[in-house]
């Protein structure tokens, strides 16, 4: 069974090795939407009939860039959507291996794959081979597009941050599933991740700017407010994981003010119901 396997790629700002991550993985889908959210005039990639490039103008955010490459993939009747970031050294031979997962097990409610992200973590690594996940991390997962138009695909208010999350847990809520493969490994790096000892402790920091540590924690807030009656337990962690980011920003991380300014904006533009692009 042919599986019609679209691509999108997320580019803002990328290096010229981030720009040519695309040919490790081409060879395996149909086509390449590359969505550029750079707010300059460069056009960094050339066309073929292959790879279309969307240029955005401005940077309107990771989901917005993902939305505009599933459309572009609906209308021209593709039913699966490898997202990608612009750093993820993704390989053919991943791509291959969940490809032949989705033929192998056609259950029209699988609405998302995803490989093992192997990041720095002090978690053990998983022992079963397969498993049904709230969420998992964007880059490198293949989506059903019949399941992301029946949740309304990925919500462009949140920006940046938490919209793998809230996708995922969309799914789940919609009675999709979230499906791990985690003999299928992928390196992903996960911030600036540095490690740290305290009183015989290590203790690991993930050094987010404070940008990002704003999107964080507003995002979060939102993500608890539309979730947290479905899956109460779920939402109690990711608020204690952002209380935990607060305390490694104080005691270990640079720039530490600035941070905490832009955590606390975060949570008075939650309170203030402020979405989208800071301000």
């Amino acid at each position: 069974m042919k599986i019609k396997l679209a691509a999108v790629v997320v580019f803002y700002k990328p290096s010229s090795g981030n720009i040519n991550n695309y040919l490790k993985y081409i060879d395996s889908v149909d086509k390449l939407y590359v969505v550029d959210n750079s707010d300059d005039d460069i056009k960094r990639i050339k066309e073929t009939p292959k790879i279309e490039y969307i240029k955005l103008g401005e940077n309107k955010g990771i989901a917005y860039a993902l939305n505009v490459g599933a459309r572009k993939a609906i209308l021209e009747g593709y039913e699966y959507l490898l997202t990608m970031d612009q750093d993820s050294k993704i390989t053919s031979k991943i791509v291959n291996e969940m490809v032949d997962f989705l033929k192998n097990n056609q259950d029209e409610r699988i609405g998302l794959i995803s490989p093992y992200h192997d990041i720095k973590t002090f978690e053990a690594k998983p022992t079963k081979k397969i498993e049904e996940k709230l969420e998992v991390m964007t880059s490198g997962n293949i989506i059903n597009l019949k399941a992301y138009k029946d949740i309304g695909g990925f919500k462009d208010w949140l920006f940046i941050d938490g919209v793998d999350i809230e996708y995922g847990l969309n799914l789940n809520s919609h009675d999709y599933k979230v499906i791990r493969l985690n003999y299928i490994i992928m390196p992903h790096e996960l911030g600036a991740t540095s490690v740290y000892h305290f009183l015989g402790k290590k203790v690991l920091c993930s050094n987010h700017n404070a940008v990002r540590r704003y999107y964080m924690i507003r995002n979060t807030l939102y993500i608890n407010d539309l979730y947290k009656d479905k899956y109460p337990d779920y939402c109690k962690f990711l608020i204690s994981c952002q209380k935990g980011q607060v305390k490694r920003v104080i005691f270990f991380e640079k720039d530490k003010f600035k941070k905490i300014k832009l955590m606390i904006k975060g949570y008075f533009d939650f309170k203030n119901h402020k979405v989208g692009k800071m301000r």
